[in-house]
């Protein structure tokens, strides 16, 4: 029997407080202020002193950012694959964040390759990107119902970068990141059985009114919000952020958790996970 997806679980708690990410992110200024080399090795030793934290913290779900394991080439790519078994092994939900985006045959490569069982990089989720229309995403979405995994796809991120286009309103009168999200509860709603495999990311230094988004009326979208700790946005914002939707968020944090050293990881992870059980709504 396929388990249930990350997305299905955070829906199905019905939690009125959000579940903390950490983001396993070997950028080279952090590996340099941990005193570990910018390369594989490096990476190696900062992956697996997160996973030993997050183990022992009590922390359910992660997120690496490939593209920094992906930059270090295939030795790169074999540390994250095997951080990532590790990780699942022993029960903690990893989120692959690779955003990816095609058509056709293109999307269901990067599908396989990060959701199907069995495959070196296999994943609980993923994130995509939308930009050739939600449809285009088909592929992932339902290989994520099939097998109990979450497809979160961009919908509002932090980026100042990003604000031109996802505010850009459509001919539907609403924002291109409000119709990503009203869109994946549209999926869901058309089909029941997908609850929980599709959800969307919205940056925590974003203003939901300026980007024409309400998470409390999509109420089957799990939510991956990155940006909190070093961007400036601390874990208590969020019930304000969020409102009622606090509960499908995955509060995500990075480098305030990573730190400047591997000292004091544990406080920080255990201050972390504090934070996000006394921001409830």
């Amino acid at each position: 029997m396929t388990e249930a997806s990350i997305g299905t679980r955070v829906l199905e708690a019905q939690a009125t407080q959000a579940t903390l990410c950490v983001g396993i992110d070997p950028h080279a200024a952090t590996l340099d202020s941990w005193g570990l080399p910018d390369d594989a090795s490096g990476a190696e030793s900062f992956g697996k002193a997160l996973r030993d934290a997050v183990i022992a913290a009590g922390v359910s779900v992660v997120k690496p950012q490939v593209a920094l394991f992906e930059r270090m080439g295939l030795s790169g790519l074999r540390v994250l694959s095997q951080l990532m078994s590790e990780l699942r092994e022993a029960g903690i939900g990893v989120i692959a964040d690779v955003k990816r985006g095609d058509i056709g045959s293109s999307l269901q490569g990067y599908a396989d390759a990060w959701l199907r069982p069995g495959s070196d990089f296999e994943a609980d989720a993923m994130t995509a990107v939308a930009y050739q229309g939600l449809g285009s995403l088909r592929p992932a979405f339902d290989l994520a119902a099939e097998n109990g995994k979450t497809v979160f796809v961009l919908s509002a991120t932090s980026n100042p970068e990003g604000a031109d286009i996802q505010q850009a309103t459509t001919d539907s009168g609403n924002t291109v990141a409000g119709e990503i999200l009203t869109g994946a509860q549209a999926l869901v709603g058309a089909s029941p059985t997908s609850r929980g495999s599709v959800g969307v990311v919205i940056g925590a230094t974003v203003n939901h009114t300026t980007w024409g988004i309400d998470a409390e009326a999509a109420p089957d979208i799990p939510i991956l919000a990155p940006g909190f700790g070093h961007q400036g946005v601390s874990i208590e914002q969020a019930p304000r952020l969020f409102g009622t939707a606090l509960g499908r968020v995955f509060v995500t944090a990075s480098r305030s958790v990573a730190g400047d050293s591997l000292e004091g990881l544990d406080t920080r992870m255990t201050e972390h996970l504090k934070a996000v059980a006394d921001a409830t709504v």
